[in-house]
């Protein structure tokens, strides 16, 4: 059932009634073709598939910096990395996944699908989203730049907490180099946020108000504002490292009346709803691939769209559950606790409504369906950890442990790695024409499913040990489970060199898909699936008006 609808002359709806909304069809402009045309390119559909490219490059590097990590740890005494690389390999693949990796292929997502689900031929300010997009070029190449430098990359973790990102004990520009990329990273996220909020709401199709968005527009605008208000305060906080370290002040440093807590303090109101910026968006994909291999409409829309207005608005709240040690008051440990536990509501009413989403359907267990499915187990598995590290006894036992790197990857490598993966799957026929070989991604499924929790599950049992994070050696107590964790990460690095190999395989056959590739749209009821398989550069001849009710799908 399609959603366009062409109004008549002198209608309410009619399109001319607003500016962004011309009355007549769109001309086709003769743009430039090849790598000039890409490089120059203001399309969002283009730039959406540029941060897709770059996170891919980044994952590939980022991968292989864990594997630098795992291949040290993979016994108790091995000297593979000397401490000081050790320190920087953990540094690096954590600030590349984060800000190269998985907030830009989120923006990739929401680049390329944003405006077409809301019935938009662009972002409202093109030129600014292609800013946004190369703003992250220099911004990773000054991470990788650092590696040769005096003294190498960033080696003070990636919270880069004083005093270990101090001159005392990083005297090389190796930081100063991680700080000035992460401006750029950040400014990059600022600027996109701006240009989907005004995009989200000022240029939707006529008939499509707030609660008809799909829901992956509603987790990219709450999404949108996460950013803006977080992503400043970081800013503010390493620029305050980086006088501290260049220019003689003393923000961190005691001997001048400085705290290093408040360093923390204003790092983790950016990086604790920065877990929800890469997250959030995740939601909304797999809540769309839930819906259609199930051949039902999302259930319970309304409710879903407030839990994730509600974690937008609670995850500033909860910061400090990760200071339980940093000597904050009891009373603040109490506030933080309790608003973790809170937290867990919407949350919860996000996990009931995909569970009743695939109650009873007609399911087919696609590559990107499995991938969702995944998505809530493991989701599910990091936020009941979460929870346990909200209660401060428990959290005074295992903070700094590697029962918080579990926790943490089972947030983000199980819920936004996963997502990304099931989105890949759902959309890849819509953005190129082509379907990816089901056959091939079974293999990338399995491999990267077993592997993540080979790789993952057993942190949590040295963790409660006493295995603590961030160590060059360590008891060899532990070293039997690390040589399994070493290969659980193998499953994992094969599953994406498979995925690689399926994405360029995909792309060297001819386009065969239709407007509707799955056969969805008449459960879906979505604009994404009324247009070609890839869309023309400009979306929709006309401006498409809704009919009916909610276009919920995706």
């Amino acid at each position: 059932m399609s959603l366009l609808e062409t109004p008549p002359p002198g209608s309410s709806a009619q399109p001319s009634k607003r500016p962004d909304f011309p009355e007549t069809p769109h001309k086709a402009v003769r743009l430039p073709g090849g790598i000039l045309g890409i490089l120059s390119s203001t399309d969002h559909k283009v730039l959406g598939m540029l941060y897709l490219g770059l996170a891919l490059i980044g994952a590939v590097f980022g991968g292989a910096f864990a594997g630098a990590i795992r291949a040290q740890l993979t016994s108790h005494d091995l000297e593979v990395l000397s401490p000081e690389f050790y320190n920087a390999m953990v540094t690096m693949h954590a600030s590349v996944m984060i800000f190269v990796v998985i907030i830009p292929a989120l923006a990739g997502f929401g680049n390329y699908l944003v405006p077409i689900m809301i019935g938009a031929r662009d972002m409202a300010f093109p030129r600014l989203n292609a800013f946004s997009f190369w703003l992250l070029i220099p911004a990773g190449g000054l991470m990788a730049a650092s590696f040769f430098v005096q003294g190498g990359a960033a080696a003070a973790g990636w919270t880069a907490y004083p005093p270990l990102s101090l001159k005392e004990y990083s005297g090389g520009p190796g930081v100063d180099m991680w700080i000035l990329a992460v401006h750029l990273a950040g400014l990059s996220s600022i600027t996109g946020a701006i240009n989907f909020i005004v995009t989200v709401m000022n240029m939707r199709a006529p008939g499509m108000s707030l609660m008809k968005m799909p829901l992956f527009v509603w987790t990219w605008l709450v999404n949108a504002w996460l950013i803006l208000i977080g992503t400043p305060v970081l800013s503010g906080a390493v620029t305050m490292v980086l006088l501290d370290r260049g220019f003689g002040t003393g923000f961190f440093k005691p001997a001048l009346g400085g705290d290093p807590v408040l360093y923390q303090h204003l790092f983790w109101f950016y990086s604790h709803p920065a877990v929800y910026i890469m997250v959030l968006p995740a939601f909304g994909l797999i809540s769309h691939a839930l819906a259609a291999f199930s051949r039902k409409r999302i259930f319970g829309y309304t409710g879903m769209v407030w839990a994730v207005c509600a974690i937008g608005v609670l995850g500033f709240l909860v910061w400090g559950h990760h200071m339980f040690t940093a000597g904050i008051s009891p009373e603040l440990r109490l506030w933080f606790s309790f608003m973790t536990m809170v937290i867990a509501v919407p949350t919860g009413v996000k996990i009931w409504s995909w569970l009743a989403t695939i109650w009873g359907g007609t399911i087919r267990f696609t590559v990107s369906m499995k991938f969702a499915l995944a998505f809530i187990s493991l989701f599910v598995i990091g936020g009941i950890s979460g929870v346990w590290l909200a209660n401060v006894p428990i959290d005074l036992q295992v903070h700094d442990s590697y029962f918080v790197v579990a926790h943490f990857h089972y947030v983000l490598v199980g819920g936004a790695v996963t997502g990304l993966f099931a989105g890949t799957y759902f959309y890849f026929p819509k953005m190129s024409g082509r379907f990816l070989s089901e056959k091939i991604g079974n293999a990338v499924f399995w491999l990267f499913i077993l592997g993540m929790n080979l790789t993952f599950l057993p942190m949590h049992l040295v963790g409660v040990q006493g295995m603590a994070r961030r160590i060059w050696q360590y008891r060899e107590e532990f070293a039997a489970i690390n040589h399994l964790i070493s290969f659980g990460y193998l499953g994992m690095a094969a599953s994406g060199a498979l995925f690689i190999y399926s994405i360029i395989d995909a792309l060297r056959k001819p386009k065969t898909c239709g407007n509707d590739p799955w056969g969805i749209n008449d459960v879906q009821k979505s604009l994404v699936w009324d247009i070609p398989s890839p869309p023309p550069p400009y979306n929709f001849d006309k401006i498409p008006v809704l009919k009916g009710t909610a276009s919920t799908g995706g």
